[in-house]
């Protein structure tokens, strides 16, 4: 897997790659779209550099883990 950010400085201008993963079942283009949204203000705010791009990059997907039903019926989380 690629590092998670990478940032090239053009003159004012950033451009911001990030490499995530997503949990199984979230809407990747809602979860890109807050990453930009976030990241652009956040970058701007502190730097005052302008953001030219924000490329998400998905690099794989995360499975929750399965909760086991004990005998007592009490949730517990196996390894």
């Amino acid at each position: 897997m690629a590092k998670g950010v990478k940032v090239e400085l053009k003159e004012a201008d950033a451009v911001i790659n990030l490499n995530i993963i997503v949990i199984y079942g979230s809407k990747i283009p809602d979860i890109a779209a807050k990453i930009q949204d976030n990241v652009k203000n956040a970058v701007e705010t502190m730097t005052g550099l302008h953001v030219a791009e924000i490329n998400i990059y998905v690099q794989g997907v995360s499975f929750p883990q399965p909760l086991e039903e004990t005998v007592e019926g009490e949730l517990s989380i196996t390894e």
